[in-house]
């Protein structure tokens, strides 16, 4: 499985592609970051953003995108740059039909470093470690698009499963009360 990790940002949006299954080494194809200039007209930064990510998608041409689910921060202006950068990312997929799956940012720490409260540079020395690399991605927000993938690589499995489960009872329920 090729999944394109996106951290989302207006200033930095980070990005990174992972490949490989659950329980087998993976491998880093690529990892960056989308830059804009804080001074630019938001749509015009929205723009910078959507290409960014675009060229990543002709590049690397994953078969899912990873997003970080926003969540509610103290500051509304980063929560809603992150917001909008984050539906950048999932309309980029959705445009070429690639399946978004969205994570908190707890549910990927916990997958990468085994602790839903780990600190950016546990985040780092994990994805380091898994990936095989030299050194930590830098910036941050480029580890963290990193583990986005690993995170989604390694919970696929058994977020398939439980759906097959669900959708399996769904369908008897639903036969049950039709018989």
């Amino acid at each position: 499985m090729r999944v394109l990790g996106v951290d989302p940002g207006l200033t930095r949006c980070g990005v990174g592609v992972v490949e490989g299954v659950a329980g087998r080494p993976l491998t880093m194809l690529g990892v960056g970051v989308v830059r804009t200039p804080a001074d630019a007209d938001l749509g015009h930064r929205l723009l910078a953003v959507e290409q960014g990510i675009e060229r990543w998608l002709d590049e690397h041409r994953p078969e899912l995108v990873a997003v970080e689910r926003v969540f509610s921060q103290h500051n509304v202006r980063t929560v809603m740059g992150t917001a909008q950068a984050s539906a950048v990312a999932m309309l980029c997929a959705a445009r070429r039909g690639i399946p978004v799956a969205l994570h908190t940012p707890s549910e990927v720490k916990a997958a990468v470093t085994g602790s839903g409260r780990a600190d950016k540079a546990q985040v780092g020395a994990m994805v380091t470690r898994l990936l095989r690399l030299s050194a930590p991605p830098r910036p941050a927000d480029a580890a963290d698009a990193l583990a986005l993938a690993i995170c989604h690589i390694w919970r696929a499995p058994a977020q398939n499963r439980l759906q097959q489960a669900v959708a399996l009872h769904t369908a008897h329920a639903t036969k049950g009360r039709t018989a």
